[in-house]
């Protein structure tokens, strides 16, 4: 027998990013995921790959890949993120959805994305993470974008002049990975990847990744105003070191040092912490494990809460249950 909503035991968004053993992403391609006890396996021609499901953050599911039911079932349980993607990770299709049951910090950024003026503080408060040594203040949206474009072009040149890597600028060809020189390849390698991160990140949360604050217009524009806050600190030197490497297996390589740096700076517990101090107002008290708990509530005036399951027809707070 299935269980009930308010039966499914709560796992909060804590329990997903804070442990420090998980991996953040794994990355399969033509294979069959399936499950052994509390493992999932990877099974092609070379043999059979047992992956314990509660060290995954991000499962990042390639072409050729098939998963089963009881695969799937046990990442639920766990709390990993299922992401299906392109070639080397590039282009993201569909992913499964995370185990968040309260809806407290989806209210709180439809809150700051709906009013204008608190729409742009946020996307101030983006540019000021990404540029500590710089003030956004009573920057406009266009002057915000210019700064940034400005200042990623110099990080370009900065990790070019670092490691000696020959840079002719960003070019890659959307669906041909291959078409770009090997900093580029790899420059594409962790954008892909880091918005996977961001994707599991966001949704484990419960906030909307289609609700940006920077990004608009696409269904993962929150996903790449928080990729984008780590993309010149981690994401595009890590690049730049990888391509000075050599040129063969970028794609496999980027992946597999930029999850070791993920680990090794602890970065989803940032993205956590940041996304939280993004969405919710300074005021506001923290949010407290309880939080986000399997509750649902109906709205009654005065923006007051009242239980769920109640018949309320009646003078008074209080009626029949409904089932």
């Amino acid at each position: 027998m299935s269980s009930t909503v308010s039966q499914r035991p709560a796992l909060t968004p804590r329990q997903l990013t804070r442990t420090d053993e998980r991996l953040s992403f794994v990355y399969l391609e033509r294979c069959t995921v399936h499950r052994d006890a509390n493992a999932i396996t990877a099974q092609d021609a070379e043999g059979t790959t047992h992956i314990p499901s509660a060290t995954i953050g991000t499962l990042l599911l390639g072409p050729g890949t098939r998963v089963t039911h009881q695969a799937m079932s046990v990442l639920g349980e766990t709390g990993a993120a299922v992401c299906w993607v392109g070639e080397h990770g590039v282009r993201y299709y569909a992913s499964g959805r995370a185990l968040s049951r309260s809806s407290a910090l989806m209210e709180a950024q439809a809150r700051q994305w709906a009013n204008p003026r608190t729409h742009l503080d946020v996307a101030r408060k983006m540019y000021r993470l990404r540029f500590p040594d710089e003030d956004p203040a009573g920057l406009t949206r266009h002057k915000l974008l210019g700064r940034e474009g400005r200042r990623v072009k110099d990080c370009y040149r900065a990790q070019a002049t670092r490691t000696g890597v020959p840079w002719r600028g960003r070019r890659y060809i959307p669906g041909d990975f291959t078409s770009g020189d090997a900093v580029n390849q790899a420059i594409t390698a962790a954008a892909q990847c880091m918005y996977g991160i961001a994707h599991a990140v966001v949704t484990s949360l419960g906030c909307s990744p289609a609700l940006g604050f920077i990004h608009s217009g696409h269904e993962l524009s929150f996903v790449l105003d928080i990729a984008d806050l780590y993309k010149t600190e981690i994401g595009i030197p890590l690049a730049f070191d990888v391509a000075a490497q050599g040129e063969e297996d970028v794609g496999s390589r980027t992946r597999r040092a930029l999850r070791d740096r993920i680990t090794e700076t602890s970065l989803l517990n940032r993205c956590v912490d940041d996304i939280k101090r993004l969405l919710l107002p300074e005021t506001a008290p923290a949010l407290q494990p309880g939080d986000d708990q399997d509750v649902v509530t109906l709205q009654s005036d005065h923006n007051r809460q009242v239980a769920f399951g109640v018949n309320y027809d009646g003078p008074q707070d209080y009626g029949d249950e409904l089932w």
